[in-house]
């Protein structure tokens, strides 16, 4: 074990790209130490651990699948062993098949359900034993757990289970000073996005799910790590069970959509059209 420090300690699964990326480097930026996980590229999160050193934190990497509960107890082990504690514990990597509820096959739904759920509830168990002064959980969830849209039930349902866990969590963690708390995203740019709109035969343009958004646009990678760092910092100490939704309103509206109406009604809402 390597010498104790005040510095935080913070692990984040999928930590090597994207949102897992950007909040490693966040909390670099405030002196926490990270384990930045991988499943398997190496060199991508070496890069992310030099993010964060640059940034002003520290840290190791360290390889898991979180699809094997062997290889989240390995993890675990390695944190136990290197730093004795930890602090946070971000369930951020996910992985899915984006197919018709008529075309799951048994192994969708054990890899949806192992790599999303599962793995979300074996490690918050490990980590909730390594937060003996207390400490902050949060998974990362997306909003196929609040609403149905094409080929997102298998991914949709199992981010809605960890929602329902993270419930359970923050009343039996509670106790012992450790909030759980779920950040759900709509439409963030990213890899994942830009897969799910142009690599799944037949899905609907992007754009026209973007022009019915409140806020008109994608997210970011960056509005998701803010929302993450918010909770696992001192300013969300008393929030604990709650799904934060980071979305741009997509979660408020329904059908009829402003975008569909036309002059005068739209002419009250939306600015006129090029």
């Amino acid at each position: 074990m390597t010498d104790s420090t005040t510095a935080p300690i913070a692990l984040i699964t999928g930590a090597s790209r994207g949102i897992g990326r950007l909040l490693a480097q966040k909390l670099g930026q405030r002196g926490v130490t990270v384990v930045v996980t991988y499943k398997g590229n190496a060199d991508l999160a070496e890069e992310s651990l030099a993010d964060v050193k640059a940034a002003g934190g520290d840290g190791i990497t360290a390889q898991v699948d979180i699809e094997q509960p062997e290889s989240i107890d390995a993890l675990f082990d390695v944190v136990r062993d290197t730093y004795g504690r930890l602090d946070y514990f971000v369930a951020n990597a996910a992985a899915s098949a984006f197919k018709p509820v008529a075309d799951l096959k048994l192994h969708h739904l054990d890899r949806s359900y192992a790599t999303n759920a599962r793995s979300f509830v074996l490690g918050a168990q490990r980590a909730a034993q390594l937060m003996d002064a207390g400490g902050r959980i949060v998974v990362v969830t997306s909003y196929g757990s609040l609403r149905a849209f094409p080929t997102y039930a298998a991914l949709g349902a199992a981010k809605a289970m960890t929602e329902a866990y993270t419930k359970y969590m923050a009343v039996e963690f509670g106790p012992r000073q450790i909030t759980v708390n779920a950040v759900n995203g709509g439409l963030i740019d990213t890899d994942s996005l830009d897969y799910f709109y142009n690599s799944v035969p037949g899905m609907a343009p992007m754009q026209s799910v973007i022009e019915k958004l409140p806020l008109q646009r994608p997210g970011t990678a960056d509005d998701m790590a803010d929302a993450v760092d918010f909770l696992l910092s001192d300013k969300a100490s008393y929030i604990t069970g709650q799904t934060l939704s980071v979305d741009g309103g997509l979660t408020v509206i329904a059908p009829p959509f402003w975008a569909d109406t036309t002059s005068p009604l739209r002419d009250a809402v939306l600015p006129p059209a090029e």
